[in-house]
């Protein structure tokens, strides 16, 4: 059947005006929110990790999304896009993202290599030991005064408590507790007490390093982190550290008065 000239134009229109209706998934006092927006969102949450893709998620974001547009039409018709402190503030974040892409362009045409990282794996493993200690312990400023701390530990005194003491307050005030540490990044006199004791041990005798006297008490020892399990961390220090020079590098050649 035919249809009259003027139904087919009313069908004509619809047709017409269907796909850009379905480019968007909803309009606030006028303005379109596109459903491309949508889709980048969704995207990114995903490829966090945090979501999957599904019907909650998106009405979720297109909620946000409509809250986020009327609430900006209100801030723009109060006149706060004017505000000198709020452009100051839009220049700040409009830098921070045209930086961070630029620099993400330079990872991807500089990356790390694998021997890169093995062989920074080696130098510290060199430098550092193939162990790590989980060590306490206190600093006092006199050998006398470590002796009698070392004689109340040995009477029973908890070693937590005499750490009130240590000249490292820092660790004192969590028990004379500085966690894992490697024997190259500790004071040579204290690494080798600390390497010759037994697990639960406290040292004998002081300990004598630069910073005063030691009373040292081993909790526990591991061997370093393998290769594997290092690898992710090395890379990504080593690509900090080329980012670093990158900058270094546009720094001075720019003309800077």
């Amino acid at each position: 059947m035919m249809l009259k000239p003027a139904r087919l134009l009313l069908v004509l229109i619809a047709m017409a005006s269907a796909p850009a209706f379905a480019q968007n998934v909803a309009t606030v006092n006028g303005k379109p929110i596109p459903a491309a927006k949508v889709d980048q969102i969704v995207k990114q949450v995903v490829a966090q990790g945090k979501e999957t893709d599904s019907p909650q998620l998106r009405d979720a974001i297109k909620k946000d999304l409509i809250a986020r547009e009327v609430m900006i039409q209100e801030a723009d018709k109060q006149g706060f896009g004017t505000r000198a402190e709020v452009k100051q503030a839009l220049e700040n974040a409009r830098q921070s993202i045209i930086i961070n892409a630029m620099l993400a362009d330079y990872v991807k045409k500089n990356p790390v290599k694998d021997a890169e990282v093995k062989a920074e794996y080696d130098k510290y493993k060199a430098q550092m030991g193939d162990k790590q200690y989980h060590t306490r312990h206190i600093l006092v400023a006199t050998e006398d005064e470590a002796k009698a701390i070392i004689t109340k530990l040995k009477g029973g005194t908890k070693f937590d408590e005499l750490a009130k003491q240590s000249k490292d307050t820092e660790s004192g005030a969590r028990g004379g507790d500085i966690g894992w540490q490697s024997p190259g990044a500790l004071a040579p006199e204290y690494a080798k007490a600390m390497a010759a004791l037994q697990k639960g041990a406290i040292t004998d005798t002081p300990v004598k390093t630069q910073f005063g006297f030691h009373v040292i008490k081993l909790e526990d020892s591991r061997p370093i982190p393998s290769f594997d399990e290092a690898k992710r961390q090395f890379s990504e220090q080593m690509q900090q550290r080329k980012l670093f020079t990158f900058r270094e590098e546009l720094m001075k050649k720019a003309k800077i008065q």
